[in-house]
């Protein structure tokens, strides 16, 4: 079991520094959340909480100058605080601890994995702290994450959690939250970034089996991903009826003694990853650069006619991880100006 947890976790940072080299050539900056060393912080008892790899993505997301922390100490503080409670959440390890005992107690019967928690609010605060380098505003008690919202100018999209979900509703609260923006809403039936990338005006690369693009991106050319059904991880699918489908690691299909271990204790590790197929989870530089996982004919051959260089940086345990190069950065910080990609269309 150690062994194989090794080289996923070996091979995992071979692929983080792959991806930290290709930005920087692009002079992109880039900011890591910090891990403490005592990861005794990380354990409740029972089970390690798991790592945040796919909360760039999952909890933050930069729309126009403010940035917003979704899931943060301050959301939870809200939800729970009673008519006692101080007004404003603590926003310094040092002004959490100096909490009334009563109040940690409290927080402690909410939360199982109090200490998990405070790890991870900790552990991104070089990140806001750049964000603020920058002038930008922090939005901490919002539900906005760019795993569900795809910023094209002045347009949002925002993703649907499931195909029956209300979208009039979702619409509406996006509209109450960006006023100065158009709303539109994809029934993705899950994480956006993983069913649909758009990653040049005019271009879409997106799976199969989405709405079409007719509405929301009028005469954008949709490449649809050919032959990636599930059918192109065969191996994964020998596994899914073993682990729900949830995670994958290639060689150890059939090596029960580590399914049974994933399972028995890092099952809240691993997502579902059955929902999306993460070659779409790309991640755009500029409008001439965008990193992608590997290499696709149909794709790239549509990337030559626009003028975009592909960029491959294969993140290798993403079945396992439950996300793709997408999903494990966020931007916190781009220079030039916002551009409207659909003039015509009226402010609502």
């Amino acid at each position: 079991m150690r062994d194989i947890m090794q080289r996923i976790a070996y091979e995992t940072e071979e692929d983080y520094q792959k991806l930290i080299q290709v930005l920087e050539s692009f002079g992109v900056e880039v900011v890591r959340p910090s891990i403490d060393p005592n990861f005794d912080k990380y354990f409740d008892g029972k089970k390690y909480s798991a790592p945040t790899m796919m909360i760039p993505r999952d909890l933050t997301a930069m729309i126009g100058e403010t940035f917003y922390m979704a899931n943060t100490e301050a959301s939870y503080w809200n939800k729970i605080k009673g008519s006692d409670w101080p007004a404003v959440a603590p926003k310094t390890k040092e002004e959490f601890d100096q909490l009334p005992k009563w109040i940690l107690e409290e927080l402690a019967t909410t939360f199982e994995k109090l200490n998990s928690w405070q790890s991870v609010f900790h552990s991104f605060a070089p990140i806001e702290q750049k964000v603020q380098t920058h002038g930008n505003q922090i939005v901490y008690d919002s539900g906005v994450n760019t795993a569900m919202t795809t910023r094209i100018g002045k347009d949002l999209y925002f993703g649907t959690d499931n195909y029956y979900q209300d979208q009039i509703r979702v619409r509406r609260q996006a509209e109450t939250l960006f006023p100065d923006y158009r709303c539109h809403i994809i029934n993705t039936g899950g994480h956006a970034d993983g069913t649909f990338c758009p990653v040049v005006p005019g271009l879409i690369v997106s799976l199969f089996d989405v709405p079409s693009y007719a509405d929301t991106f009028p005469d954008w050319e949709v490449i649809y991903l050919p032959k990636q059904s599930w059918s192109a991880v065969r191996p994964f699918l020998d596994l899914k009826d073993r682990n729900r489908g949830k995670w994958w690691v290639p060689g150890e299909e059939l090596n029960d003694d580590f399914t049974n271990f994933v399972e028995s204790w890092l099952d809240h590790w691993v997502g579902y990853v059955e929902e999306t197929v993460f070659d779409v989870n790309m991640l755009v530089v500029d409008e001439k650069n965008v990193i992608c996982n590997n290499y696709n004919e149909k794709v790239f051959e549509a990337f030559s006619r626009y003028g975009i260089t592909p960029h491959v940086v294969n993140f290798r345990h993403r079945y396992f991880w439950d996300g793709g190069l997408h999903c494990i950065t966020s931007d916190l910080h781009r220079e030039g100006v916002q551009k409207d990609y659909f003039p015509e269309r009226r402010l609502t």
